[in-house]
């Protein structure tokens, strides 16, 4: 069974972040991840386009060039798989973690493609896998989705987006833009303060208008194959709409069954983990978290451009403990 200093569950931006700190401070490493090199990029939509500017998406010192102000996602994917190739970091990915568990002097990692031992574990799974649930009738249907890819398969059909934030927002825009006809809800009052400055005035301009219809103070009563039924939580009116597809886009949560493996302890209601805010470090020892999944479901909070920062915290808590990082220049680009 290959032994390792650290493994790092997870090969988003932050995971990748980890594993180019570790191979400068020369720790034996491996970033085990059940997807693809930044899966969850990967899964955006499309045509997406970052809030954060090139310089706050980079890692390593290594530069993220673009001719757009903000760049899109398939310059982030090509940018984080030139990244990987070039600094060497020891990744085994399609090669989902099983379980966790402390063993001797550190832990045992059972993967789909066998065991691994290490003396440390560091958890950098984000969020995107695990999304927030409607939790009534017809969620099942075909029909319904929590994640939005593209337009083209909804022209000139009845969709219904449920959320007040920027995915929310987004996925609209973009449905209404190809040619379907577009309805939101969403529970609260008011679009989310996090909306994008960019996106704000078009999404309010087309509620103005009628072109979007938009249901505040409104949650999802049942999903039917041809309609949702959908009730008004201040005043309880019900009202059933007619219906092809529904994108509910209500946000995401940390996967913890691999927090609850290992016995770390975690708030119940927020899943936020608990940990020492100083070395990221949870309630058991040499068990570290880095990147959004130290945030819980507060999904808002910790993004790549402040995630990636928790690698060099991290790893150098590991090394001094280790007491043998041995220092490699950094890679060539």
């Amino acid at each position: 069974m290959n032994q390792f200093d650290l493994v790092i569950i997870g090969a988003g931006p932050t995971g990748l972040a980890c594993a180019l700190e570790a191979r400068r401070l020369g720790l034996d490493h491996i970033v085990i991840d059940k997807g693809t090199l930044v899966n969850t990029i990967v899964g955006y939509p499309v045509s997406m386009t970052f809030f954060s500017t090139p310089e706050k998406l980079e890692l390593g010192m290594m530069p993220f060039t673009s001719p757009n102000f903000r760049p899109t996602r398939i310059e982030a994917i090509e940018y984080y798989r030139g990244v990987a190739r070039k600094s060497g970091v020891n990744l085994s990915l399609n090669n989902a973690v099983l379980s966790v568990h402390p063993s001797g002097d550190g832990f045992l990692v059972e993967s789909q493609q066998g065991g691994y031992r290490a003396r440390h574990v560091v958890q950098a799974t984000g969020y995107f896998d695990t999304v927030n649930r409607l939790g009534v009738p017809g969620e099942e249907l075909p029909k319904v989705s929590h994640y939005y890819r593209e337009p083209y398969q909804h022209l000139d059909q009845d969709l219904l987006v449920i959320g007040g934030r920027n995915s929310a927002v987004e996925t609209a825009l973009d449905l209404f833009r190809h040619g379907a006809r577009v309805s939101m809800i969403h529970r609260g009052d008011k679009l989310g303060a996090g909306v994008k400055s960019w996106v704000r005035p078009d999404i309010e301009n087309r509620i103005a208008s009628g072109e979007i219809e938009m249901l505040w103070n409104t949650s999802v009563v049942e999903i039917t194959p041809s309609s949702v039924i959908v009730g008004n939580i201040i005043t309880g009116e019900r009202r059933e709409i007619p219906n092809d597809a529904v994108y509910a886009m209500i946000g995401y949560r940390p996967d913890v069954r691999l927090l609850e493996a290992c016995g770390v302890r975690y708030d119940p209601d927020t899943l936020i983990p608990e940990f020492n805010p100083a070395t990221f470090e949870t309630n058991i020892p040499n068990f570290f978290i880095a990147g959004s999944v130290a945030c819980g479901c507060k999904t808002w909070e910790i993004f790549i451009e402040n995630g990636r920062a928790h690698a060099g915290i991290v790893m150098g808590v590991i090394a001094e403990r280790l007491g043998h990082g041995r220092p490699v220049a950094p890679a060539q680009v």
